[in-house]
């Protein structure tokens, strides 16, 4: 798989934040110099099995924004095939967790939202790379898939 350069050198950072957020019970990593980061359970579309991956958020109203970015691969992230297969997730941000319905925003709402993400999770894209607004704008430049941003809408009944 081909990623951006800065994604490639972030697996390693990535892995351990998903670690400690996993292990700590959410007490370390909800916070992150990206932003504010969640805990993305997945089930396995081939396996059945949960599959957690940890992913910076946006809010939207009620809803969360997360980005199936893949570093700027040309594949899309695993999670995004498990929810589209299975759109029942697992949401942990903190200590808090909750069930939610998960989709693929439409065209409309990507149109709005990407703005947004893309200043959430800025870095410093707009100063090494002309035009960018932020990392997602990097990531697109990368890929010949357009990237899609993901909705997340918990369960009502759901503390």
């Amino acid at each position: 798989m081909r990623y951006t350069p800065a994604a490639t050198l972030q697996v390693p950072y990535l892995k351990l934040h998903q670690f400690a957020y996993r292990h700590s019970g959410g007490l370390i990593g909800s916070r992150i110099l990206a932003g504010r980061a969640l805990l993305l359970t997945t089930t396995g579309r081939r396996s059945g099995e949960p599959r957690t991956t940890a992913l910076i958020y946006l809010k939207d109203g009620e809803r969360l924004v997360v980005v199936a970015s893949n570093g700027g691969s040309d594949h899309s992230p695993s999670w995004l095939l498990n929810l589209q297969a299975h759109p029942g997730v697992k949401v942990q941000i903190g200590r808090n967790q909750f069930s939610a319905r998960a989709w693929v925003a439409s065209a409309e709402d990507r149109t709005r939202l990407w703005p947004l993400v893309n200043r959430h999770n800025m870095g410093l894209a707009p100063i090494i790379h002309p035009g960018a607004r932020g990392r997602y704008d990097v990531y697109q430049r990368h890929t010949t898939r357009e990237i899609p941003l993901v909705l997340l809408e918990r369960n009502t009944g759901d503390s």
